[in-house]
This record gives structure tokens, sequence and C-alpha cells, in this order.
């Protein structure tokens, strides 16, 4: 009997803890947070505010943003990991938002260090080769140049040379 009224008592209350966790993750990251987060090699689409006409990446290098049509939203694409800020302006220049921008990594690569070589794999389920920023340049040139190839036969063409 006790456990009845245990159980009724704690599993509503466990419920309503976890969807306010829950909640509150998500407006950390969709909400009034300054701060949009995307995966590298990933893109992800954003709300824009009213009136913008350009957008500002501080460094491109890190991440990219193209408009969308109807200027309602944008395309955030992660390029190297790292921090930089968004700036939106009008027509006129003026600024009307700016945000910080966070590329992050994804979480399905494993990284292996063998002293100071790095190389990468990307495991979902199956673990393959995959190149990171930060990998040893000959792994990372190994593997580029295998999906280099790869891609070229795919294209129906002849595949660029393998790397040696």
């Amino acid at each position: 009997m006790l456990r009845r009224v245990l159980s009724r008592v704690f599993l509503p209350a466990a419920f309503a803890v976890g969807f306010a966790c829950s909640a509150a993750a998500a407006e950390a990251e969709f909400g009034d947070n300054d701060i949009l987060r995307v995966t590298i090699d990933q893109a992800r689409v954003a709300k824009i505010p009213e009136g913008t006409s350009t957008l500002v990446v501080g460094n491109p290098m890190i991440a990219d943003v193209a408009m969308l049509k109807g200027g309602g939203g944008m395309v955030i694409t992660g390029k190297g990991y790292g921090q930089t800020n968004l700036i939106a302006l009008d027509i006129k220049g003026n600024i009307l938002d700016e945000k910080q921008l966070r590329v992050e990594p994804g979480s399905t690569v494993l990284v292996v260090q063998r002293g100071d070589a790095r190389a990468s794999y990307s495991c979902n389920p199956l673990c393959m080769p995959t190149v990171q920023l930060g990998d040893d340049t000959k792994v990372f040139g190994d593997a580029g140049g295998q999906i280099e190839q790869r891609n070229g036969f795919a294209r129906g063409g002849e595949a660029p040379a393998a790397p040696k």
C-alpha cells in the first residue's frame, strides 16, 4: 500500500522535474541565450530578426551563414571548432541582433591519440576513418585522399590518383 502511494506521488513529481529540466535545456539552446550551437560539418536552421538584410560572421573559418529566401531564417554551417560572433544588420546598417556561434564536435567521433599523432573515426554504429580538424597530417591526407577518390568514382568520372 505504501509503495503504491509513494509511486503515485513520486512518479508525477519525477516527471515534472524531468520535463522542467528538458524545457530548461531547450531554452538554453534556442531561447534568449546569446549562444547558437552547431555541430562541425553540419547545418542548422535558425530564425533571424525581422528586417535583416545582411548577416556578418566574425570568423568565417569557424562558421558560415546563408539567409533563406524570404528573409525569415538562416542556415548556419559549422566549419571549424571554436566560437565567433554573428551580427544581423538592417538595410541601413543598424544592428538588429548579435549572437555568439559555437561550433562543437559531433558525438559519434572517436579520437585515437598515438603519441603526437591523432586519428578520428566516425562511430555510428561501426567505426570508420574520417577526417577531423586536428588529426595528424598524414592520417588526414590519407583519409581525405580516399574520400576524394571515392567521390570521383561516385560522380562517374575518373578519380584522382591515390595519395602516396
